[in-house]
């Protein structure tokens, strides 16, 4: 089986972080894939909310978010697996903030749409 060059560099670290950090890679795929549920869910489900545009737009927005948590998810696990095998701090995630930024975000598009007119 073919293994990146960067597998092979430093020392295996404990299998404990490994498995600790693979966990928390899955977490935030779970997470993506909540995103991506919830536009499937406001484009064909939420057919009494107004305007259609901005549904849509909420709904792209999600998608395309979850495509790039999921991106995020794989650098920050890979990132984390080689400090570990060098021996460094783990880095920071920027996805932390954004996907607050983001739930902020469609929580306030949602109020509106749901306003009564």
């Amino acid at each position: 089986m073919w293994e990146p060059a960067w597998r092979r560099s430093g020392q295996e670290p404990d299998d404990r972080f490994s498995l600790a950090n693979e966990r928390t890679f899955l977490a935030w795929i779970r997470s993506a894939l909540a995103l991506l549920a919830g536009a499937v869910l406001l484009v064909q489900f939420a057919t009494r909310l107004a305007p259609p545009w901005l549904l849509a737009a909420i709904a792209i927005a999600l998608a395309a978010f979850a495509g790039g948590l999921s991106l995020a998810a794989y650098r920050q696990w890979r990132a984390n697996e080689i400090a570990m095998r060098h021996a460094r701090p783990l880095p920071p995630s920027i996805a932390i903030p954004l996907l607050a930024l983001l739930a902020g975000l469609v929580s306030a598009a949602i109020a509106v749409a749901v306003w009564p007119r």
